[in-house]
C-alpha cells in the first residue's frame, strides 16, 4: 500500500519555511541544482565562495543518517553560474514518507533553480559493463510502489497529471555527452529502475529488470525527478555504476564497495559536474 502524501497545504508551507530560513543565510541566487549521491559528496567543498547550511539548521529538512550523505545544502559557484547542491539526501528505506524525500529538490524549485542534475550510486544490470562505469540516465521505471504525488494536488506546484515523456531533458543530457567527450571520460546511457531498498536485490529481481529494459537499479531519483517534473524544473541524471548487480557479480555486494568505487572515479566526477554546470547555466540564463 503507497505511502500517504501530506496535505498540499502543508506541503506549501513547509518549502515556504524552509526557503525564509535559506533566504536569512544567503544571498546567492541558485540557477542550477545538484544532488549528490552515496560518496560523491565532495564535489560540493569545491563550489568557489562555499556557504553550507547542515539540514538539521533548516526547518522540515529530514537528515540522512546513511553513511556517504553529509546531510549539508551547500550555495556556491562554478565559474559564472550560481549553484545550490545537496551533500546527500534521505531515502524512503531509512522510514521517510515520500513528500519528505522530495523535500530537497521542491526546495530547490522554489528557490528558482530552472535545471538539476541528480547523481547516484546504482548497481549494474550489463554483464558486459563494469564497477566504475558513467551513465547518462535516459529514462527510469519507478517499482517503488509510490509517487510524490499522490493525494490532493496543489495547483501552484503542479498540475494533477505532469507528462513525464521527456522527464530527463534531452538538452542537459546532451551537456553531459558534450562534457564526457570534452575530457575524454566515456559515458555510457541507459535506462535506471528506482526500487526502495535497503537490501539489494536478488539474481530473480536483476533479471526482471533486465527483462523490463534497466540496466542499472538503485534506491533513489526516480522521486526527485517526479516532483522536479511536476514543479516544470528540467532534469539530468548521472549513475556511477559502483557495483554489477547479484546475480552477475561474482561476490557478494556492500555499501562499503558502493563508496569506495565512487570515491575512485571522483576526478573524473569533478570534470563531468563543473562541465554540465557551465553548459546547462549557460541554457537555463
Amino acid at each position: 500500500m503507497p505511502i500517504s502524501q501530506s496535505p498540499p497545504s502543508s506541503i506549501a508551507a513547509r518549502l515556504e519555511d524552509c526557503v525564509f530560513a535559506i533566504r536569512k543565510r544567503v544571498a546567492i541566487e541558485p540557477r542550477v541544482g545538484v544532488v549528490l549521491g552515496s560518496g560523491l559528496g565532495a564535489f560540493a567543498d569545491s563550489l568557489e565562495g562555499l556557504t553550507k547550511i547542515p539540514y538539521r539548521d533548516l526547518p522540515h529538512m529530514p537528515e540522512s543518517a546513511v553513511v556517504g550523505h553529509a546531510g549539508n545544502l551547500c550555495f556556491g559557484r562554478v565559474g559564472d553560474v550560481p549553484v545550490v547542491c545537496m551533500q546527500g539526501r534521505v531515502h524512503m528505506y531509512e522510514g521517510h514518507p515520500v513528500d519528505k524525500v522530495v523535500q530537497g529538490v521542491r526546495v530547490m524549485a522554489r528557490l528558482g533553480v530552472q535545471a538539476v542534475l541528480l547523481t547516484n550510486a546504482a548497481g549494474g544490470l550489463e554483464p558486459s559493463w563494469a564497477a566504475g562505469d558513467l551513465m547518462s540516465v535516459t529514462d527510469h521505471l519507478n517499482l517503488t510502489g509510490t509517487s510524490p504525488l499522490i493525494g490532493m494536488n496543489d495547483d501552484a506546484l503542479g498540475p494533477r497529471f505532469p507528462d513525464m515523456s521527456a522527464a530527463y531533458d534531452p538538452a542537459l543530457r546532451a551537456a553531459l555527452q558534450e562534457g564526457a567527450r570534452g575530457a575524454g571520460i566515456s559515458l555510457r546511457e541507459g535506462v535506471y529502475a528506482g526500487l526502495i531498498g535497503p537490501s539489494y536485490e536478488t539474481p530473480a529481481e536483476v533479471r526482471m529488470l533486465r527483462m523490463l529494459g534497466a540496466q542499472a537499479v538503485g534506491m533513489s531519483t526516480v522521486h526527485e525527478v517526479i516532483a522536479l517534473r511536476h514543479l516544470g524544473v528540467r532534469v539530468g541524471a548521472l549513475s556511477c555504476i559502483t557495483n554489477l548487480a547479484a546475480g552477475i557479480s561474482p561476490h557478494p555486494l556492500d555499501h562499503a564497495e558502493v563508496e569506495a568505487t565512487a570515491k575512485a572515479r571522483r576526478e573524473d566526477l569533478l570534470v563531468l559536474l563543473r562541465g554540465w554546470i557551465e553548459r546547462a547555466g549557460r541554457r537555463s540564463s
